[in-house]
């Protein structure tokens, strides 16, 4: 018995068994790295999405091609051609499968509220012919306010006055943009109200009739069941409206290869939008949409030539303020602010005489852009003269100066 005892202490200690979810000798896998940084579909979404409003005014307005319902019909029908053509053969597409779509649901839902996107589409490109794109991308600044009201008036949600308030700033940005236009049309701009209205109400309608889990789509699967009845939507109305006075001398002029150019940026621009939320956060997304609509206002400067006042500039500073607070809300300005303000004071303290440049460059570029945006506006006869001399000390031919205002 000793002896056994002795054997059995004598044996070697065995090795801890190795649980069975366990492998040392496996490598882990790495997360999949995105195929590009994040910079890339900003950038792309915003080069899209500005393009396509740059190319429809262009279209609409510069080459005289003015049919704006027959311009978003063809936009659908493309739509409906290559979200078909995706769904046959890729998977990009494959998230519809996930949908509980019938026809019952396609009726009560999809249609009515295809019925508004189209809608909103017509008013929207409507508006181009009469207003500035820098002026539009300003009133579309109101769209969450609109949704807002909508909500309440739909009974979605109760009304919120602290909420209220918090869209209020972009109410007064607006309204003073609106006075400081230059080319403002009564016209164009119930258009363009008419737009808003119908896309807060479209923006509701999906949350109150699509609002369960398995009702979640991309835009892109979104496109796929709202492009057909859409486009069929507006062949109606550009069938009594705008067709019988329509003849293939309009295409030809405009160009078949520039009409299929633009759905197909218009078209991108929806593909841009599904890796833009998959790669990046909504935080990414509300900023991204402030930086294109500051961009579009540039371009629609330089482009199109359109003029905008000091005072339109000072409005829609104050809008897009009330934008971001809006989608952000104070505590994470708070902490962005906190951030940035960090930042700024150590590149202070690396580069102090930098920075008091940067400041009083930053001062002087206000300064200048307010004076001389308010000048077309109140006191138009300096304006031209300061365009007059400007082009004399570039050494451009500008024909004899008026003379000076003051007399000198």
């Amino acid at each position: 018995m000793a002896d056994e005892k002795t054997r059995a202490s004598g044996e070697s200690p065995r090795e801890a068994a190795t649980l069975p979810t366990v492998n040392p000798d496996a490598v882990q896998s790495e997360p999949p790295k995105a195929a590009f940084p994040p910079a890339v579909y900003i950038a792309t979404w915003i080069a899209l999405s500005s393009s396509v409003i740059v190319f429809n005014k262009w279209i609409l307005d510069t080459a005289g091609f003015r049919f704006p319902i027959f311009l978003t019909t063809w936009h659908l029908t493309f739509a409906t051609i290559m979200t078909q053509v995706l769904a046959r053969f890729t998977n990009v597409l494959d998230s519809r499968k996930k949908v509980p779509m019938n026809g019952r649901v396609y009726l009560r839902a999809i249609v009515p509220i295809g019925i508004f996107f189209s809608l909103s589409l017509i008013c929207g490109n409507q508006a181009y012919l009469y207003l500035s794109v820098a002026f539009i991308q300003m009133l579309k600044a109101t769209t969450p306010v609109a949704v807002l009201l909508a909500t309440w008036s739909l009974g979605v949600a109760p009304p919120n006055m602290r909420t209220l308030g918090n869209v209020s700033l972009i109410v007064i940005g607006v309204v003073i943009a609106s006075f400081g236009e230059i080319k403002f049309n009564m016209t164009g701009f119930l258009y363009q109200a008419g737009g808003i209205c119908f896309e807060a109400v479209r923006l509701v309608m999906v949350q109150r009739l699509l609002s369960s889990a398995e009702f979640k789509m991309d835009p892109l699967v979104s496109l796929y069941y709202y492009a057909p009845a859409c486009a069929i939507m507006n062949g109606v109305v550009c069938l009594f409206s705008e067709l019988p006075r329509m003849g293939m001398e309009d295409i030809y002029k405009v160009g078949g290869f520039t009409l299929l150019c633009n759905a197909t940026v218009a078209f991108l621009l929806n593909v841009s939008v599904v890796f833009l939320i998959g790669k990046t956060s909504s935080l990414v997304l509300t900023l991204s949409g402030v930086l294109k609509d500051i961009l579009l206002v540039f371009a629609s400067m330089l482009i199109f030539q359109d003029p905008v006042s000091g005072l339109q500039a000072f409005g829609y500073s104050i809008a897009l303020g009330g934008l971001v607070y809006y989608k952000l809300g104070a505590d994470k300005i708070k902490e962005y602010m906190g951030q940035g303000g960090r930042a700024w004071a150590e590149y202070g303290s690396r580069h102090p005489a930098m920075r008091k440049i940067v400041v009083f460059a930053l001062i002087v570029f206000v300064v200048f852009v307010m004076l001389g945006g308010l000048a077309p506006r109140f006191a138009p006869e300096y304006d031209q003269y300061a365009k007059n001399k400007l082009g004399s000390l570039l050494g451009e031919s500008t024909g004899t100066l008026p003379a000076n205002p003051n007399g000198a």
